[in-house]
C-alpha cells in the first residue's frame, strides 16, 4: 500500500505554508505540502523532509505526527506538524514542477487561525477539520515553537 506524507509547516510568524493548486476546469484548492514515500527513503520522516526540499527548497524540523487517514485511493496519508524558518519556492526541484499538464502551484502563507483555514478550500476536508480543532485547543502554536 502506497504511503504519503504531508507537512503542516508552521513558520516563526505563526503562519502556515500551503500549496494552492490552480487547474483548468477545477475550482482552486489548497493542499498541505508533501508527497509519496519512496523505497529509497529511510523513514516516513526522511521522505517528508525530502518532499519539503523538493517542493519549496525548505529545511524543516519534524515535531510530531499530527494525524493519519486513508484517502479515497486507499493510500495512508501521514500528516506531521513541523517547524520551518527557511524556504525558497523559486528553487523548488520536484518532478511535478517540470510538467506543463499539472496546472499551477502557488505557495501561500496563511495566518495560523481556524478562520483562515476555513476560508480556503483545503483538501482533504478531514485535515481541515483536524487543523481547526487543533487550533481551538491551541495545540499547533504551543507545540510548534517553544
Amino acid at each position: 500500500m502506497k504511503q504519503r506524507v504531508r507537512a503542516v509547516l508552521i513558520t516563526p510568524d505563526d503562519t502556515m505554508l500551503l500549496m494552492k493548486r490552480v487547474r483548468p476546469g477545477i475550482a482552486p484548492y489548497w493542499v498541505i505540502i508533501g508527497g509519496g514515500v519512496e523505497d529509497s527513503d529511510a523513514s516516513r520522516e526522511d521522505a517528508l523532509l525530502r518532499e519539503i526540499r523538493e517542493e519549496i527548497a525548505g529545511e524543516a524540523e519534524v515535531v510530531r505526527l499530527l494525524h493519519q487517514l486513508e484517502n479515497p485511493k486507499g493510500e495512508v496519508e501521514y500528516f506531521y506538524l513541523a517547524r520551518i524558518s527557511t524556504w525558497n519556492f523559486a528553487d523548488r526541484t520536484g518532478p511535478e514542477f517540470q510538467r506543463d499538464d499539472r496546472g499551477e502551484y502557488i505557495l501561500e502563507e496563511i495566518p495560523l487561525t481556524a478562520k483562515a483555514i476555513a476560508e480556503v478550500n483545503l483538501l482533504p476536508e478531514q485535515i481541515s477539520d483536524v487543523l481547526r480543532e487543533s487550533l481551538d485547543r491551541d495545540e499547533l502554536r504551543t507545540t510548534a515553537y517553544r
